[in-house]
């Protein structure tokens, strides 16, 4: 799939490396073809890192797709420099005008503060209820999906014992869906939260379909509204060495962390981690942008409602 980014844009050069197709501006406006619209809301503190993380994992269909990466106007950055988010990021007031065909919100390492003390809890209540009007499909991921379900169906997140961290194994639960289209019974996918939202809180939402879950992970995947939102609490776009670079941060701020379950091979963080969920993230994604994008959004966005 050729992803439109800015010419400029520093994964620009790390995609093409990796042979992925992206397409600068100067070449998609030579096409004839109307290019899904998707933005994506980065609540990251590394913006770069998660940019290269989704642009990656949407790189496996034909569609053209243009991104548009967002900003809070309540919060500030301190991780990503201004230069960086002024270049290549526009706020939700220049963008609420505007429709999209899919819309992705990110997670945050904001879990173990409760959402309504989160400085811009305020300004994602606003962009989540405006997803409801001008967006075919919001994709939510992990801080994102328990925001999400929270703003949407009042379930709130709880506090887990310690850390839920590593890869786990996780069970199809609804094949029919086409968003779990071409899955194993069983695959796996990293987490990396200290919170969950009950596995009995979601089944028990009427609104809401579970299509996988693990055993020690809690519900991963559901979908609303016939996929017109979407809720991930896992990581399918991370790399493979994301895990690492969390689990050695942690330890080098002296904070209590076990090694990532099924993660390094026999668990000895000198060995070169498994990559374990890449072909079901590609999966995921593709079926997202296919199935709950490109086939129901209207050919003129002005008309998504």
């Amino acid at each position: 799939m050729p992803i439109r980014i800015q010419n400029d844009l520093p994964v620009k050069e790390i995609l093409e490396n990796e042979n992925i197709f992206v397409m600068d501006e100067f070449r998609a406006m030579h096409q004839d073809i109307r290019p899904l619209q998707i933005g994506i809301l980065n609540l990251m503190p590394i913006k770069q890192d998660t940019e290269l993380h989704l642009l990656r994992s949407m790189s496996n269909t034909p569609l053209q797709v243009d991104i548009t990466f967002i900003k809070m106007n309540s919060h500030v950055s301190m991780h990503t420099s201004a230069t960086h988010l002024n270049k290549f990021y526009v706020t939700f007031d220049e963008i609420k005008n505007c429709k999209f065909d899919g819309f992705m919100i990110t997670g945050a390492p904001l879990e173990q503060i409760p959402f309504e003390e989160v400085d811009y809890w305020d300004e994602l209540c606003e962009i989540m209820e405006w997803t409801k009007t001008h967006v075919t499909s919001t994709f939510h991921i992990c801080w994102g999906a328990q925001a999400g379900m929270y703003y949407h169906y009042g379930l709130n997140k709880s506090e887990l014992p310690k850390k839920l961290f590593g890869i786990y194994k996780q069970h199809v639960l609804n094949r029919k869906v086409p968003l779990v289209r071409g899955f194993d019974d069983e695959f796996y996918v990293p987490h990396s939260r200290y919170t969950a939202i009950s596995s009995d809180k979601i089944h028990n939402c009427e609104a809401l379909t579970v299509l996988a879950e693990s055993e020690e992970a809690g519900v991963l995947l559901a979908m609303a509204n016939g996929g017109r939102q979407i809720f991930v609490q896992g990581h399918f776009e991370y790399d493979r060495m994301t895990l690492d670079a969390e689990y050695r941060r942690d330890i080098g701020k002296g904070i209590p962390i076990d090694v990532p379950v099924n993660y390094y091979p026999d668990d000895d963080p000198t060995k070169k981690p498994m990559l374990q969920w890449r072909a079901h993230g590609n999966a995921l994604y593709t079926n997202w942008l296919n199935y709950y994008v490109y086939q129901n959004t209207p050919y003129e966005l002005e008309e998504v409602k």
